[in-house]
Formats: C-alpha cells, structure tokens, sequence
C-alpha cells in the first residue's frame, strides 16, 4: 500500500470518529493529515509529511478556535429556553402589587416579577426567566 493512501485511510477514520463527537476539531485533524497524503502524493519523504500535517492541523485548530464556530456561546441559564422550558411560555397575571404577583402556572402557585420598564396591568405575560420559585415576565 502507498504511504499517501495511508494517510487518507486515517483521515477518513479521523473524520468518522468526528461524527461521533460533534465538534470540529477532528475535521481540523483530519484537514492536517489529508495534507500530509497531499504531500505524500506530491512524493515528500516521511518527515515532510509528518511536519506538514503537523503544521496544517495545528494552524487549522488555532483557525477554528478564533473563529465564532470555536467559541461556545455563553448564556445564563436563567434565560436559555434551551435549559428551562418554561422560559417563552404564557402565564395570566389577573393584579400586580409593587411590580410582582402570584400566579398559577403549572398547577402550583409561582411568585411572578415584571421586568423593569414594563406596565403593571393585567392581562398576558410571557416569561423571560426564572429566578429560584420566582417567574420573571414582561
């Protein structure tokens, strides 16, 4: 077997292994070993192709981690409709005293806040977070 053909059997691997994890490091790997098989191809010796998919793989690593698929987006968890389901549903607030309530929402009663700028009258409200027990809504 040739060495290049070598070097795309792991890439191939590596990129199997990368579906199976979800993150796009190992496509960078395999970016960096896919580029040593080039090399190979290309007839460089062995440690041409070792620096080249060391190289590769590490530039494209460092490209990956600068860019805004690298960087996990941060959110409280508060406010993360992904975290708490109950954030964008509707609850029915009938009176406000001070800017907070009570509500039944889910069976049970929950003490419900307003978000600072909003009017305090009765009606619909959908929730923006959760605080503990405490619904906040605006």
């Amino acid at each position: 077997m040739a060495e290049w053909v070598g070097w795309f059997v792991a890439a191939g691997a590596v990129l199997i292994l990368e579906l199976f994890t979800g993150t796009f490091y190992l496509l960078m790997i395999a970016i960096g070993i896919s580029a040593g098989g080039l090399v190979a191809l290309a007839g460089g010796n062995g440690g041409w192709q070792a620096l080249t998919v060391a190289i590769v793989g590490v530039a494209a690593t460092l490209l990956l981690r600068r860019s805004r698929f690298g960087k996990a987006a941060r959110r409280d968890a508060a406010q993360d409709p992904n975290v708490n389901l109950d954030i964008g549903q509707s609850v029915a607030v009938a009176h406000w005293v001070d800017g907070a309530a009570r509500v039944m929402y889910r069976g049970a009663l929950w003490d419900v806040e307003l978000i600072p700028g909003s009017d305090t009258q009765a009606g619909h409200y959908t929730i923006r977070a959760v605080r503990g027990s405490r619904l906040i809504v605006g």
